[in-house]
């Protein structure tokens, strides 16, 4: 059976990524790219739905294992009473689609087997086995093909291939899978000792722009290389993660497919890695972006495929039991079809910041901000499915007219701060929403009994997410609107020493059974307000807790339970490690987030730091 969700390292290659156990299991990997069907799936199921196991034979084994510094490279160590031995695993940076697995000797004599079982279709087929003229073994099922490279002696058993070794000191075995179509030749050989070095280089020479200087270093460096994992090279989209419905309550239903790109999640990650200094892959999602929503406004999705596909239908796969037994296992997303406002906010944020930072835009991209503004200005004051894709019903959500708000700002500084003579721009009628979005906000998402924001408009409910209200520069953080709502959100919504999404009211009305785990993202962004609140003591103490959830090679889920003290939901989680790496620098620096992108009550005057950037950038409208 598959291991606990926190058991599992990742190693990936721009296009895809597999999660290995501490039993040397690859449990997951979907080939050849994030959202493909898994040819390893016993994550999902059981070891007939396809793994790749190389461990010691022996029942004693001490094992241990971390990433080589700052790299993608996990390296595993096993002692018996014989000997010791090194596993490597790593998939090449930009060579192909393989996974290579190499067995170093370091003391003694260590018994090692190999146990590979491939199924293709999410376990569902098994493939024809053979050799090919070299030697090579070859698994095909359909349209898909993997070849199996090794000196290793290998044989059948069963629907497995199995291989018994012996390493000795000074020796290594190497194992090679790779990807390729059925219908083409066969993917051409590496040199594993060779594209070790090369991708070693890869992984350290992109870590090296990372500024660091911060209290967690090891943890900020580790947060930024999981986030270029899960970033589709191709294209430049960013998968929320690399895996789907690992549960957020273990045996329950809440599980989704994590294998696409919200655009939500992927503006929180472009803040990420334009702050650590990640230019290009900052313009590489901007690029993505404007391919991704060109259209017809009204047809913008919250979500899309990697290469910005649209059409992403869910489907259960009755064949898999669930991650311990979590059913149903989707792929897709319904949610794709659901109106989420806030995203407006997000987008049109993160685009306004990377303007600030020397990132235009072309006429084409200024001409899809237009086209999605003009839209905003339609369906801002309808209610929506809010942040948390709730399936119970749409509803008038404060995130989301916050949100609003926001798309509506930054259009309008982004314009004021590079004016076009050319464009004509309703500027004006712009301030106008802007100005009565904040009042209605501020009337009717503000409860005065309890004094706080609000879940949604006419509710009780507090919902984690009005703690990005000073985060965006709606109100200062000093207002006592938000400081008591962080105060509200730190009683009702703190479950020990995490924050959870929402309260009891809002878990039974999202059309889902209640329960789940502590969303983890909103125990960061809790932190950020008390870093702005200047509570720098407690702000480090919980980043401590925080950071102490994170397994022992720095991954951490999208959840965690407090009560059963394990990780749950999607790993690894991008939206987590982004909050992580948000709430480090935004600790690293004088001032808060509100100071960061703060904007003034009502019209957005605002304080915002000088930032590098081109003087000429052209605006986003």
């Amino acid at each position: 059976m598959a291991g606990l969700i926190e058991d599992y390292a990742l190693v990936g290659d721009g296009r895809t990524a597999a999660l290995i156990g501490r039993d040397g299991s690859v449990d997951w990997l979907c080939w050849p790219r994030f959202d493909a069907a898994a040819c390893f799936a016993a994550l999902l199921g059981t070891e007939e739905h396809g793994y790749w196991r190389i461990a010691p034979a022996s029942a004693r084994v001490e094992s241990s294992r971390r990433y080589r510094d700052d790299t993608l490279i996990l390296e595993t160590r096993h002692r018996t009473r014989e000997g010791e031995v090194l596993v490597i695993d790593y998939m090449p940076a930009d060579d192909g689609s393989h996974l290579v697995r190499i067995v170093e000797g370091v003391e003694g004599r260590v018994a090692m087997r190999m146990d590979l079982c491939m199924r293709f279709d999410y376990g569902s087929a098994v493939p024809w086995v053979s050799r090919n003229e070299l030697g090579d073994l070859r698994a095909i099922s359909g349209p898909h093909k993997l070849v199996l490279r090794t000196k290793a002696q290998i044989e059948g058993a069963g629907r497995t291939t199995v291989s018994d070794f012996t390493v000795h000191a000074g020796e290594s075995v190497a194992f090679t899978l790779s990807y390729g179509a059925s219908h083409e030749e066969d993917p051409p050989p590496i040199e594993p000792r060779k594209v070790l070095a090369a991708t070693d280089r890869f992984w350290r020479d992109w870590s090296a722009i990372c500024a660091g200087g911060t209290p967690w270093d090891a943890a900020l460096r580790r947060s930024l290389l999981t986030l270029k994992a899960l970033i589709y090279r191709p294209t430049g989209g960013i998968v929320a993660a690399p895996t789907t419905s690992l549960p957020e309550q273990l045996g329950g239903v809440r599980n989704w497919d994590y294998r696409f790109c919200w655009l939500r999640d992927s503006a929180f990650t472009l803040f990420a890695l334009m702050d650590a200094g990640y230019l290009d892959e900052a313009r590489a999602w901007r690029d993505w972006l404007q391919r991704a929503v060109a259209g017809s406004p009204e047809q913008a999705r919250i979500l899309y495929g990697i290469a910005g596909e649209r059409l992403l239908p869910e489907i259960e796969l009755a064949w898999l039991p669930g991650y311990e037994d979590s059913a149903p296992v989707r792929v897709g997303n319904a949610a794709s079809e659901q109106f989420q406002l806030d995203v407006y906010g997000e987008l049109f944020d993160v685009l306004y910041q990377a303007r600030r930072r020397g990132m235009g835009t072309d006429r084409d991209g200024q001409n899809v901000g237009l086209a999605l503004m003009t839209h905003l200005e339609t369906v801002w004051s309808e209610p929506d499915e809010g942040i948390w894709e709730v399936r119970g019903g749409r509803r008038h959500f404060t995130h989301s007219k916050v949100m609003a708000w926001v798309a509506f700002d930054r259009a309008i500084r982004s314009r004021e701060e590079s004016p076009d003579p050319s464009r004509d721009v309703p500027l004006e009628r712009w301030r106008e929403i802007r100005a009565r979005i904040h009042a209605e906000v501020c009337e009717k998402g503000f409860d005065r009994d309890l004094n706080s924001f609000v879940q949604s408009y006419g509710s009780t409910a507090l919902d984690a997410s009005l703690l990005l209200i000073a985060h965006v520069g709606f109100l200062p953080q000093d207002d006592p609107r938000v400081v008591g709502t962080v105060e509200a959100i730190g009683k009702r919504l703190m479950r020990d020493g995490f924050v959870l999404r929402y309260d009891t009211e809002g878990q039974t009305t999202d059309g889902l059974p209640a329960g789940e785990g502590a969303f983890l993202p909103c125990s960061f962004w809790y932190a950020d307000n008390l870093i702005g609140l200047g509570r720098c003591d407690e702000a480090r103490a919980l980043i401590e807790r925080l950071i102490g959830v994170c397994n022992d090679v720095g991954l951490v889920a999208e959840e965690y339970d407090p009560a059963k003290r394990r990780l749950v939901g999607n790993f690894p989680q991008a939206f987590s490690h982004v909050a992580l790496i948000n709430t480090v620098l935004n600790f690293g620096r004088a001032g808060g987030p509100a100071r960061e992108r703060g904007a003034g009550e009502g019209g957005g005057s605002g304080t915002t730091p000088t930032l590098p950037t081109a003087a000429e950038a052209p605006a986003l409208i």
